[in-house]
């Protein structure tokens, strides 16, 4: 087995031009396209890109459409397919209608494909309306058989909310049936699990599986003090390998100002919303 190479990022809460929103003055989707830049000047060459949730903030069809053309966009530069799942502040039929160009539907998007061998499956951990994530049963059955087949190379799992408890963060950033979604990847050929959502980079084992959820290209947060979180401007990917040995992940980080964009109690964090 030759090493597969692919880059993992996420939380890129892009909007179209025209929206107004409270990230809007940032320029979101501008650091997007000079990440996939990055990639193609510095020869990373993925065999594929991963964006685990939180594609758009709170977007409609007309944000949706031009994320997919700054996808394509990234894709045509790099010379690589781009995949994604959702996330809490996806939506799931403008997704539909302005993403994949299909009809509007509310049903969870997930899917597996194979690339040099490798499995990727992505999972839709979003509920919505809601800021915690779930995996519901439809995709649960779906995954146990689909796992009943080891794939060539084993298999990525990509979904937004992270299995990983995560420091500085309420219960409810991480997966609300973590245990479930454990016991189905337990024993199979899963070699990684990818997630986002918490924007911080955070790296550990989840019964034995690596398991990661990243920072993102849009923002960063941390604690500012006791009792503030604060956002601040931050972009990164992480490259992950797997061969025969096992799977590594390296973090990358593009140069920021670190500009702090928000800072509000973090008792706001517990009570948030996908509307917030």
């Amino acid at each position: 087995m030759e090493t597969i190479k692919f880059v993992h990022l996420t939380d890129t809460h892009m909007n179209a031009p025209q929206t107004d929103n409270m990230f809007s003055k940032f320029n979101l989707a501008g650091k997007v396209t000079r990440l996939f830049e990055h990639l193609r000047d510095t020869n990373v060459a993925p065999a594929f890109v991963i964006i685990t949730g939180d594609l758009s903030h709170e977007g409609n069809v007309e944000d949706y459409a031009y994320i997919r053309q700054v996808l394509d966009q990234g894709s045509a530069i790099i010379g690589a397919p781009v995949y994604v799942v959702l996330g809490n502040h996806d939506h799931r039929t403008p997704f539909r209608e302005g993403f994949l160009q299909q009809e509007g539907s509310v049903d969870a998007y997930f899917y597996s494909i194979t690339i040099n061998g490798l499995r990727l499956i992505g999972l839709n951990s979003q509920v919505p309306g809601q800021h915690h994530g779930r995996i519901d049963d439809q995709q649960l059955a779906w995954l146990e058989e689909t796992l009943s087949v080891p794939a060539e190379n084993g298999t990525i799992v990509a979904l937004h909310h992270p299995l990983l408890s995560v420091n500085g963060m309420p219960d409810d950033h991480v997966l609300e049936n973590r245990k479930q979604l454990g016991d189905a990847l337990v024993g199979t050929d899963v070699v990684g699990i990818l997630a986002g959502h918490v924007h911080s980079n955070n790296v550990g084992s989840y019964h034995g599986i690596c398991s990661v959820a990243a920072t993102g290209t849009a923002f960063a947060g941390e604690m500012a003090d006791a009792e503030n979180f604060r956002m601040y401007d931050f972009c990164g990917y992480n490259l992950v390998s797997v061969n025969q040995e096992g799977i590594s992940v390296q973090s990358v980080v593009l140069p920021s100002t670190q500009e702090e964009y928000f800072r509000f109690p973090v008792s706001m964090l517990a009570a948030e919303t996908s509307n917030h």
